[in-house]
């Protein structure tokens, strides 16, 4: 039996969040330790906004990863005729809320 079998879900989120991870700090950390000129340009601070924005990224993919893993949400079998209730009230209001928005 796998030792993390609980956090198995969404593994493509997980390999895109590791793979953003590993490109922006290898950029990061690129740009701002190493002098990198091309015909008298430099791209040190390209590559560490670059990075910057490949972390950022990741973020996202770590957010998807987390909520797809996580467990004990109620499905809607479950909730039975409250989510059924929850559903009708939504659409009530929202019904109220637009003819409310075209009489004014």
């Amino acid at each position: 039996m796998p030792l993390c079998d609980g956090l198995s879900h969404c593994k493509l989120a997980l390999a895109f969040a590791v793979l953003m991870d590993l490109l922006g700090a290898t950029a990061l950390l690129l740009g701002v330790f190493f002098p990198l000129e091309v015909k008298g340009r430099d791209f040190g601070d390209f590559l560490v906004y670059t990075g910057a924005l490949f972390v950022l990224m990741s973020l996202g993919g770590w957010v998807l990863w987390y909520s797809g893993n996580i467990e004990g949400l109620t499905s809607k079998k479950e909730l039975g005729h409250i989510g059924s209730a929850v559903d009708r009230l939504a659409r009530n209001l929202s019904r109220k809320i637009r003819t409310f928005r075209s009489q004014h």
